[in-house]
């Protein structure tokens, strides 16, 4: 592969002519995935010794990424020996932004991330959006989207892409199919936001794509949370349950894109009423309407975030109510969640969204479903943690996509500063 990317104008009766602007595109993904996946900064020698690239060219690359604020110098290592010490090159915290936005039942929220993968700004604008027609909605995303882009203006950023998450089913062209929670049903999103600009255009880089946010909040965690953390389930706990599954680093979709609802599995399929027209789904007991009347809040009105932190306030001062609304509800979680893991043969379990503030009360129930349900728990224990990302996760993951589409395809990006 090395020699592939160094042939310049090489011909081949299989493949044909290698046009120098692929191989260009070529040598400027491979140099930046390296620095982007380096876990310290990587000098030019590094860089042209692991890809198989000559000095020359990896000099030639980096200058360019430089110039495309995609990468920087960062300071040289302290010297310990004769020579001048190398300078190594990190991703640029002062170029493309990926926007990530949201909508849920009772909030919208919009997150700006940098290449680097730091957040720099985040905003949540909490109503209740049950009674609200998509495109009004949608206007409302539109506006607290604007006032991020104003905020990575400000901070020298630019927004490359945007990313919306959704609780619901999202079909070809970010038509959202079904979303039980927000009564939405056929929706289509990107033309209800063609006439606002959410990012600007960078080729390779859709404007907007949509998405499950059960999805991203998954993807968010691969990339934020601990080293190792290549398979598991992550489970998006708020008026709505939705999963992101990940296999070997990849997230898996499903045959049409729609995997992970796993708030629509039965925990007593003679139970409650569900608004998907099942009975006894798993967030008719887990989600956080339920929660909350079990702990004796029904009808307080609260938004996603300040519910979970009611409810963990609660927990933390011994309200017996709101104790054993928890216990019951990671334990019917956990009913769900050892289903999964007989069938996939995951080892973690992630609670994110507003699962995230309540896993002290939560993680022992579902460790305790998940230790005498699964098979192989004997020997093989199944690791149950709070999100890195906790209840942002779904923006922030969102975001991070965009940031990842550039650098794999950093080309794009290069065209348009230049």
């Amino acid at each position: 592969m090395a020699a592939m990317w160094q042939c310049q104008g090489v011909t081949s009766a299989s493949t044909g002519a290698v046009r120098q602007g692929s191989l260009r595109e070529l040598n400027l993904a491979v140099v930046l995935r390296r620095i982007a996946a380096a876990d310290r900064p990587p000098s030019r020698a590094e860089i042209a010794a692991g890809t198989g690239l000559t000095r020359a060219t990896v000099s030639a690359v980096v200058d360019d990424l430089i110039a495309g604020r995609l990468v920087a110098e960062a300071e040289p290592a302290p010297r310990t020996g004769a020579g001048r010490p190398a300078r190594g090159l990190v991703l640029s915290g002062d170029g493309p932004a990926g926007l990530g936005l949201e909508i849920n039942v009772d909030y919208l929220a919009a997150c700006v991330v940098d290449l680097t993968g730091a957040v720099r700004h985040h905003a949540v604008r909490r109503a209740d959006l049950r009674p609200v027609s998509p495109a009004d909605a949608l206007a409302r995303l539109a506006a607290l989207a604007a006032e991020a882009r104003t905020a990575a203006v400000r901070a020298g950023l630019t927004l490359a892409g945007a990313t919306l998450a959704v609780p619901g089913l999202v079909g070809d062209g970010g038509l959202v199919r079904l979303a039980p929670n927000l009564g939405w049903r056929d929706v289509d999103v990107p033309r209800l936001l063609a006439g606002h600009r959410l990012a600007e255009p960078v080729d390779g880089i859709p404007p907007l794509v949509v998405d499950n946010e059960a999805n991203l909040a998954a993807l968010g965690e691969l990339h934020a949370g601990p080293p190792g953390s290549a398979s598991f389930l992550h489970v998006t706990g708020e008026i709505g349950i939705g999963a992101g599954i990940v296999l070997d680093g990849v997230l898996y979709r499903g045959a049409r894109g729609w995997s992970g609802e796993i708030g629509h599995l039965p925990v007593d399929p003679r139970g409650r009423p569900c608004r998907c027209g099942g009975q006894g789904c798993l967030e008719r007991y887990a989600g956080q309407e339920a929660i909350l009347a079990a702990a004796g809040l029904a009808g307080a009105e609260l938004p996603a975030d300040t519910a979970a932190t009611r409810l963990a306030d609660l927990a933390r001062a011994g309200d017996p109510a709101t104790l054993t609304a928890l216990a019951d509800a990671g334990t019917a979680l956990g009913v769900a969640v050892a289903g999964v893991v007989n069938l996939l043969d995951l080892d973690t379990v992630v609670l994110g969204g507003g699962y995230a503030p309540l896993a002290p009360w939560l993680c022992p129930p579902v460790v305790a479903e998940v230790s005498r349900r699964v098979l192989t728990a004997a020997w093989s224990p199944i690791t149950v943690r709070p999100a890195a990302l906790g209840p942002q996760s779904a923006a922030v993951g969102g975001a991070a996509s965009v940031v990842r589409r550039i650098v794999d395809r950093p080309v794009g990006w290069l065209a348009r500063s230049g």
